[in-house]
């Protein structure tokens, strides 16, 4: 399994990243993908990579937000690597199947944010880490959204009313990052 374009990425993102948990964050999951050939797939038991999308709106004032079914959190839209090592391709094909939009525009190939987050077991599951690599992501607020079975809801949500709905950190830091941008 080629784990080059990951490294690459996450190398390339480690010294832009100020906040210390993240930078201490990266420099985990850079040593995790170099110790776990199968880090892509999601049968590497302790963890995987997984890519997400922080969709802002052209002006940055607004993100897209969708209430995850299973953890019952508002998230950006992301999903598993199944194999692929095109994070960014993965976080845009998750974005588009979660939310229905389909001209979404990278910001940037870079990675706008790292983090790694536990999912508790479910089912025959177990507990696992997501390494998860996080691209900026423009969209057209008047696109029709769709909401997928993966989710209760989807909606664009001010900046200033994401710490009411999700208050953890990776959700605040990127928060922070936009408003930094405009």
């Amino acid at each position: 399994m080629h784990r080059t374009a990951v490294l690459r990425l996450l190398r390339a993102h480690q010294p832009g990243a100020t906040d210390p948990r993240e930078a201490a964050m990266t420099a985990e999951i850079i040593r995790f993908v170099e110790e776990h050939t199968d880090c892509l797939l999601r049968t590497c038991v302790p963890g995987h990579l997984t890519g997400s999308a922080w969709i802002v709106d052209a002006l940055r004032r607004r993100v897209l937000l969708a209430h995850h079914r299973k953890l019952d959190k508002w998230l950006q839209p992301g999903g598993h690597a199944d194999g692929d090592p095109d994070l960014l391709a993965v976080a845009l094909r998750e974005a588009r199947e979660e939310t229905g939009l389909t001209r979404l525009k990278p910001v940037s190939t870079e990675v706008f944010d790292v983090d790694r987050h536990w999912i508790p077991p479910r089912g025959d599951t177990p507990g696992h880490w997501h390494l998860d690599l996080r691209f900026l992501v423009e969209a057209d607020p008047e696109e029709e959204l769709i909401v997928s079975d993966e989710s209760h809801d989807v909606l664009w949500v001010d900046l200033a009313r994401v710490a009411a709905l999700n208050p953890e950190e990776s959700m605040l830091r990127m928060m922070r990052k936009t408003v930094s941008k405009v």
